[in-house]
């Protein structure tokens, strides 16, 4: 499901979890931040990269061990009053800790990525699965503040 319009709400609800539909994500993400945001190149940028690496993370991690991916959901979320963006993304499979014995130094920069793009990154894991709640400040709406 996907909020269309000018809402100040954005969800994908029960997306499987696949690098492809990833990058559709984030496709439609940069569309509604471009429609309902006023922000700059740079702002916009962090926003969908750090977007990125949670989805692209629960689309390589999060069923490793299962025989087919599982969903992910993806929730943005404006709160007018005090001009924060959040974007929740959660999956239903299980974290998988880093493995330091098969250390490559490609790897790995993900959730840093994730912590120094966004104002606060939180990553909550529990036996349902993970949620990666990132926020961002002072962005300006630029669309009707009305949630469908």
């Amino acid at each position: 499901m996907t909020e269309q319009g000018d809402s100040a709400t954005f969800a994908k609800i029960g997306v499987i979890a696949g690098p492809q539909h990833a990058a559709q994500i984030r496709q439609e993400l940069a569309e509604w931040l471009n429609r309902c945001f006023a922000l700059d190149p740079e702002k916009s940028s962090d926003v969908l990269l750090a977007v990125y690496e949670a989805l692209a993370n629960a689309a390589e991690f999060a069923y490793v061990d299962a025989p087919q991916p599982g969903p992910m959901h993806v929730r943005a979320d404006y709160d007018d009053g005090a001009g924060v963006l959040t974007v929740t993304v959660t999956d239903e499979g299980r974290w998988r800790a880093k493995d330091d014995s098969v250390a490559n130094p490609a790897r790995g920069r993900g959730i840093p990525l994730m912590r120094a793009l966004a104002d606060r990154a939180d990553i909550d894991t529990t036996a349902a699965g993970t949620e990666v709640r990132l926020q961002w400040d002072q962005i300006v709406q630029n669309c009707g503040s009305r949630t469908t």
